[in-house]
């Protein structure tokens, strides 16, 4: 099941692009863009995780974390606020992260991967085509039958899911593959995707973008 995410952000703007981004990796979205709107649906509905900017109207941003605490929801607070003492209130008053605007999206994805990983929400099994990811396991099935993969490969093909439609340059990958510790060409990026194409079949999903890397296409 898709985790769930609330945007609590009045510029509807901003709002709006933090939620395509979302939606393109597969988070259900739900916007609202006031702290009493904002808590009404808390006290109805159930939400894996809240994007929370600090000043918005009618309850600001640590007066709704206050209120809303009792809930244990996961928070990342979102505000164009970047002094340190502002920080330390939001993380005193229980958020789980502050990001200050303006902020890349995939650090905002790879923010909340890890808050929901904290809190065991984050999807142990993935799905793509006929593929199933068993992160647990480290096992990838098509159709059923079981593919070797390197474990190299393994992980850059968790990271292509975890990431899928966002281009990803060969120094992003490298980052996350070889965790920083590969000082080597980044043609070692190419190789095991095209290892990756030929094993299961992606050549029509994993897609080349010139002169950056990859993206992971349905």
């Amino acid at each position: 099941m898709n985790k769930k995410i609330l945007i609590v952000e009045d510029d509807v703007h901003i709002s709006k692009i933090i939620k395509m981004n979302l939606n393109v990796v597969n988070y259900e979205t739900t916007e609202v863009y006031d702290g009493l709107a904002a808590l009404e649906l808390i006290e109805r509905e159930k939400f894996d995780l809240i994007l929370l900017d600090v000043m918005i109207p009618k309850l600001d941003g640590f007066a709704l974390m206050e209120r809303i605490r009792p809930y244990r929801i996961p928070v990342i607070f979102l505000t164009a606020k970047n002094s340190v003492y502002d920080k330390v209130d939001g993380l005193r008053l229980g958020a789980d992260d502050y990001m200050v605007k303006p902020f890349e999206a995939i650090e905002l994805l790879a923010r909340i991967e890890t808050v929901l990983r904290r809190y065991g929400k984050e999807e142990r099994v993935m799905a793509f085509q006929t593929l199933l990811v068993d992160l647990d396991k480290r096992e990838v099935t098509k159709q059923g039958e079981v593919v070797e993969l390197t474990p190299k490969e393994y992980d850059l093909l968790v990271v292509l899911l975890k990431n899928k439609n966002i281009a990803l340059s060969r120094e992003q990958f490298i980052d996350k593959v070889w965790s920083g510790d590969y000082y080597g060409e980044t043609r070692t990026v190419d190789m095991h995707i095209k290892s990756l194409r030929k094993k299961l079949e992606l050549q029509d999903h994993i897609k080349t973008i010139y002169k950056l890397g990859y993206r992971l296409e349905d």
